[in-house]
């Protein structure tokens, strides 16, 4: 036995390995493609969803949401403006598509959040925003309690739009409309596991139709509610 003590590894480092670790599991995925912008980890895989998967987590959302909320202590009106709902990730129409992503990102189940329904009505909208937390707000301190910063997000769009409805990344250069079934993630952290600006997403408006989405976030800890 060594009688050097390891050094711990820093917050920064621990996010750095989560996002060498899963950029490794979804690149030797076959179903897997990586977009190709060098300034982000961005994937997907389409028909990660069933048909059927799709419809039971729509009635979800249908009977459980709620207008959508934010983190910060100042909230812009108008800079959110769908409905949410928490899904219950022991539901059987949610658990096992809870335990899928987490396998598809090689990521352990008890680093993710509780799994989000969003809907988006006509002319509804959720504006440019990072997923990850900023320290300078004042929500940092409660955050880094319940499992720290998040790591990767897993968005699936549960159905196809009429118009409108994409996801917009604008300093990345990539927009992404819905497809039914489809599950997009993407790396909110930097290489050296530094927050990653370039990971600015915007839901745009809807024009026609309803928007349905699933998003699933980890944290770089094990997430407490």
């Amino acid at each position: 036995m060594s009688i050097f003590a390891r050094k711990p590894k820093t917050t920064s480092k621990l996010r750095e390995a989560a996002g060498t670790h899963t950029a490794r599991a979804l690149d030797a995925n076959p179903a897997v493609t990586r977009v190709g912008v060098e300034t982000a980890q961005i994937y997907y895989h389409a028909g990660f969803l069933s048909p059927e998967q799709c419809d039971g987590l729509i009635a979800l959302i249908d009977a459980n949401n709620r207008p959508s909320t934010l983190l910060s202590d100042r909230p812009d009106v108008g800079f959110r403006t769908s409905h949410s709902c928490d899904m219950n990730r022991y539901d059987p129409a949610v658990q096992p598509i809870d335990e899928a992503i987490a396998r598809l990102l090689d990521i352990a189940p008890e680093r993710g959040e509780t799994m989000q329904g969003q809907r988006y009505a006509p002319g509804q909208q959720f504006r440019a925003h990072h997923d990850y937390f900023h320290e300078s707000e004042s929500y940092w301190e409660k955050v880094k309690v319940h499992g720290g910063q998040r790591t990767w997000t897993a968005m699936i769009y549960l159905n196809d739009v009429e118009d409108g409805g994409a996801t917009w990344f604008p300093h990345a250069g990539i927009k992404v409309a819905p497809r039914r079934g489809m599950l997009l993630a993407w790396n909110n952290m930097k290489l050296d596991g530094s927050p990653n600006e370039m990971t600015l997403h915007e839901g745009m408006p809807v024009v026609e139709g309803v928007k349905y989405i699933i998003t699933k976030w980890f944290r770089e800890g094990n997430w407490v509610n």
